[in-house]
Protein backbone atom coordinates (compact mmCIF):
# COMPACT_ATOMS: atom_id res chain seq x y z
CA UNK A 1 0.00 0.00 0.00
CA UNK A 2 2.95 2.14 0.64
CA UNK A 3 3.93 1.99 -2.68
CA UNK A 4 1.52 2.14 -4.19
CA UNK A 5 0.92 5.44 -2.30
CA UNK A 6 4.93 6.63 -3.90
CA UNK A 7 3.77 5.92 -7.13
CA UNK A 8 0.41 7.60 -6.66
CA UNK A 9 -1.85 5.33 -7.50
CA UNK A 10 -5.26 5.76 -7.17
CA UNK A 11 -8.20 3.06 -6.65
CA UNK A 12 -11.54 3.41 -8.77
CA UNK A 13 -14.09 1.33 -8.44
CA UNK A 14 -11.98 -1.39 -6.84
CA UNK A 15 -9.22 -1.65 -9.20
CA UNK A 16 -5.98 0.06 -8.31
CA UNK A 17 -4.82 2.42 -11.44
CA UNK A 18 -2.29 5.13 -12.22
CA UNK A 19 -3.21 7.75 -14.31
CA UNK A 20 -2.10 9.33 -17.55
CA UNK A 21 0.43 11.62 -17.25
CA UNK A 22 -1.05 14.01 -19.48
CA UNK A 23 -4.36 13.48 -17.50
CA UNK A 24 -2.71 14.19 -14.43
CA UNK A 25 -1.27 17.42 -15.35
CA UNK A 26 -4.69 18.10 -16.90
CA UNK A 27 -5.66 17.91 -13.12
CA UNK A 28 -2.98 19.75 -11.48
CA UNK A 29 -3.79 23.09 -13.90
CA UNK A 30 -7.31 22.63 -13.55
CA UNK A 31 -6.12 22.74 -9.65
CA UNK A 32 -3.46 25.19 -9.62
CA UNK A 33 -5.66 27.67 -11.91
CA UNK A 34 -8.58 27.74 -9.08
CA UNK A 35 -5.82 28.59 -6.57
CA UNK A 36 -4.27 31.23 -8.62
CA UNK A 37 -7.84 32.79 -9.59
CA UNK A 38 -9.00 32.89 -5.71
CA UNK A 39 -6.06 33.69 -3.96
CA UNK A 40 -5.51 31.19 -1.88
CA UNK A 41 -2.65 30.56 0.01
CA UNK A 42 -0.32 27.40 -1.15
CA UNK A 43 -0.40 25.48 2.40
CA UNK A 44 -4.49 26.46 2.75
CA UNK A 45 -6.17 24.67 -0.38
CA UNK A 46 -9.90 23.87 0.89
CA UNK A 47 -11.02 20.39 -0.82
CA UNK A 48 -14.80 21.69 0.22
CA UNK A 49 -14.84 24.31 -2.28
CA UNK A 50 -12.32 22.56 -4.99
CA UNK A 51 -14.81 19.76 -5.13
CA UNK A 52 -17.67 22.06 -5.61
CA UNK A 53 -15.99 24.24 -8.45
CA UNK A 54 -13.95 21.74 -10.27
CA UNK A 55 -16.48 18.90 -9.58
CA UNK A 56 -18.10 19.92 -13.00
CA UNK A 57 -15.25 19.81 -15.53
CA UNK A 58 -13.90 16.20 -13.80
CA UNK A 59 -14.94 13.62 -11.73
CA UNK A 60 -14.85 14.25 -8.15
CA UNK A 61 -12.65 11.60 -7.00
CA UNK A 62 -10.09 12.34 -9.58
CA UNK A 63 -9.52 16.14 -7.95
CA UNK A 64 -9.47 14.79 -4.42
CA UNK A 65 -6.59 12.49 -5.64
CA UNK A 66 -4.53 15.13 -7.21
CA UNK A 67 -5.06 17.09 -4.50
CA UNK A 68 -3.88 14.15 -2.14
CA UNK A 69 -1.05 13.20 -4.66
CA UNK A 70 0.54 16.88 -4.69
CA UNK A 71 -0.10 18.06 -0.99
CA UNK A 72 -0.65 17.10 2.62
CA UNK A 73 -4.33 16.92 3.92
CA UNK A 74 -4.80 18.37 7.29
CA UNK A 75 -7.56 19.74 8.81
CA UNK A 76 -8.76 23.17 10.41
CA UNK A 77 -11.77 23.98 12.49
CA UNK A 78 -13.49 20.53 11.16
CA UNK A 79 -12.60 21.94 7.28
CA UNK A 80 -10.40 19.99 5.18
CA UNK A 81 -7.48 21.57 3.70
CA UNK A 82 -4.27 21.09 1.21
CA UNK A 83 -0.96 21.97 1.45
CA UNK A 84 0.72 22.10 -1.51
CA UNK A 85 3.69 20.67 -2.28
CA UNK A 86 5.95 22.71 -4.08
CA UNK A 87 9.06 20.63 -4.73
CA UNK A 88 6.64 17.51 -6.70
CA UNK A 89 4.50 20.05 -8.71
CA UNK A 90 7.51 22.01 -9.85
CA UNK A 91 9.23 18.28 -10.97
CA UNK A 92 5.74 17.43 -12.37
CA UNK A 93 5.46 20.79 -14.73
CA UNK A 94 9.22 20.03 -15.87
CA UNK A 95 8.69 16.84 -16.51
CA UNK A 96 5.77 17.57 -18.62
CA UNK A 97 8.24 20.63 -20.40
CA UNK A 98 10.94 17.58 -20.99
CA UNK A 99 8.81 14.97 -22.31
CA UNK A 100 8.55 16.42 -25.69
CA UNK A 101 12.15 17.97 -26.41
CA UNK A 102 15.23 15.21 -27.07
CA UNK A 103 17.26 18.56 -25.10
CA UNK A 104 16.55 21.45 -24.08
CA UNK A 105 19.27 24.36 -23.14
CA UNK A 106 19.25 24.42 -19.99
CA UNK A 107 19.07 28.58 -19.48
CA UNK A 108 16.19 28.65 -21.74
CA UNK A 109 14.48 25.43 -20.03
CA UNK A 110 15.14 27.37 -16.58
CA UNK A 111 13.17 30.73 -17.45
CA UNK A 112 10.38 28.73 -18.74
CA UNK A 113 10.21 26.37 -16.28
CA UNK A 114 10.11 29.17 -13.41
CA UNK A 115 7.12 30.76 -16.03
CA UNK A 116 5.29 27.76 -15.80
CA UNK A 117 4.85 26.96 -12.31
CA UNK A 118 1.73 28.57 -9.68
CA UNK A 119 3.17 31.79 -8.65
CA UNK A 120 4.57 31.62 -5.36
CA UNK A 121 6.65 28.57 -6.26
CA UNK A 122 10.47 28.48 -6.65
CA UNK A 123 12.39 25.57 -9.13
CA UNK A 124 15.43 24.70 -8.30
CA UNK A 125 17.51 21.83 -10.30
CA UNK A 126 18.09 19.39 -7.45
CA UNK A 127 13.94 19.36 -7.74
CA UNK A 128 14.46 16.46 -10.60
CA UNK A 129 17.36 14.15 -8.72
CA UNK A 130 16.54 11.08 -10.67
CA UNK A 131 14.29 12.59 -13.59
CA UNK A 132 16.40 14.54 -15.77
CA UNK A 133 20.25 15.24 -16.22
CA UNK A 134 22.17 18.06 -16.95
CA UNK A 135 24.70 18.27 -19.61
CA UNK A 136 27.41 20.48 -18.43
CA UNK A 137 29.59 19.66 -21.34
CA UNK A 138 27.51 20.89 -24.08
CA UNK A 139 27.71 24.39 -25.25
CA UNK A 140 24.96 25.80 -24.51
CA UNK A 141 24.60 23.30 -21.30
CA UNK A 142 21.56 21.07 -22.11
CA UNK A 143 19.06 19.21 -19.95
CA UNK A 144 17.17 16.15 -21.05
CA UNK A 145 14.82 13.47 -19.53
CA UNK A 146 16.22 10.81 -17.84
CA UNK A 147 13.70 8.76 -15.28
CA UNK A 148 15.25 6.24 -13.21
CA UNK A 149 11.99 3.97 -13.14
CA UNK A 150 12.66 3.52 -16.74
CA UNK A 151 15.87 1.99 -16.34
CA UNK A 152 16.70 -1.73 -15.87
CA UNK A 153 16.03 -2.97 -12.42
CA UNK A 154 19.15 -5.24 -12.82
CA UNK A 155 22.42 -4.03 -11.54
CA UNK A 156 24.90 -4.65 -13.94
CA UNK A 157 22.17 -3.67 -16.93
CA UNK A 158 21.64 -0.58 -15.21
CA UNK A 159 25.44 0.35 -15.10
CA UNK A 160 25.44 -0.18 -18.85
CA UNK A 161 22.32 1.79 -19.48
CA UNK A 162 24.08 5.07 -17.58
CA UNK A 163 27.52 4.00 -19.25
CA UNK A 164 25.92 4.01 -22.48
CA UNK A 165 24.35 7.67 -21.89
CA UNK A 166 27.24 8.84 -20.72
CA UNK A 167 31.07 7.88 -20.46
CA UNK A 168 31.89 8.91 -17.07
CA UNK A 169 30.13 10.26 -14.40
CA UNK A 170 30.57 12.31 -11.02
CA UNK A 171 28.97 10.67 -8.04
CA UNK A 172 26.51 13.49 -7.46
CA UNK A 173 25.36 12.83 -10.94
CA UNK A 174 24.82 8.67 -11.19
CA UNK A 175 23.75 8.92 -7.38
CA UNK A 176 20.29 9.71 -8.40
CA UNK A 177 20.26 6.41 -10.91
CA UNK A 178 21.64 4.02 -8.41
CA UNK A 179 20.33 4.92 -5.21
CA UNK A 180 17.61 2.47 -5.11
CA UNK A 181 19.72 -0.69 -6.30
CA UNK A 182 21.30 0.03 -2.74
CA UNK A 183 20.33 -3.24 -0.42
CA UNK A 184 20.25 -2.74 3.50
CA UNK A 185 22.98 -0.91 4.84
CA UNK A 186 24.59 -1.36 1.50
CA UNK A 187 25.58 2.55 0.52
CA UNK A 188 26.47 3.99 -3.07
CA UNK A 189 30.12 4.13 -2.82
CA UNK A 190 29.81 0.27 -2.67
CA UNK A 191 28.13 -0.24 -5.61
CA UNK A 192 30.34 2.09 -7.90
CA UNK A 193 33.78 -0.01 -6.37
CA UNK A 194 32.09 -3.05 -7.39
CA UNK A 195 30.28 -2.24 -11.82
CA UNK A 196 32.29 1.20 -12.21
CA UNK A 197 36.05 2.37 -11.81
CA UNK A 198 37.23 5.65 -10.55
CA UNK A 199 39.40 8.03 -12.02
CA UNK A 200 40.33 12.06 -11.60
CA UNK A 201 39.04 14.32 -14.98
CA UNK A 202 40.13 17.57 -13.97
CA UNK A 203 40.28 17.54 -10.45
CA UNK A 204 37.18 15.86 -9.72
CA UNK A 205 36.47 12.06 -9.31
CA UNK A 206 34.83 10.50 -11.78
CA UNK A 207 33.53 6.83 -12.33
CA UNK A 208 33.73 4.78 -15.86
CA UNK A 209 32.85 1.39 -16.88
CA UNK A 210 34.60 -1.80 -15.62
CA UNK A 211 33.50 -3.87 -19.05
CA UNK A 212 33.87 -2.28 -22.61
CA UNK A 213 29.82 -0.96 -23.47
CA UNK A 214 28.79 -1.94 -26.82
Amino acid sequence: LHQLQVIDACKIEGYWRILDFDYEMKLLNHVTQLIDSESWPLSKVPLGVCLQELGTLEPREMIEHILLSYGRKYTDDGEVFFEMREDKICRAIAQMLLQNAVKFNLSDFEEVWQQSVPEGMTTRLDQLQGLALVDKNSRPETIFLLKVEDLPEDNQERFNSLFGIRQKWTEVDITPYIQDLCAEKQTVGALLTKYARSSTLNGVKVYNSRRPIS
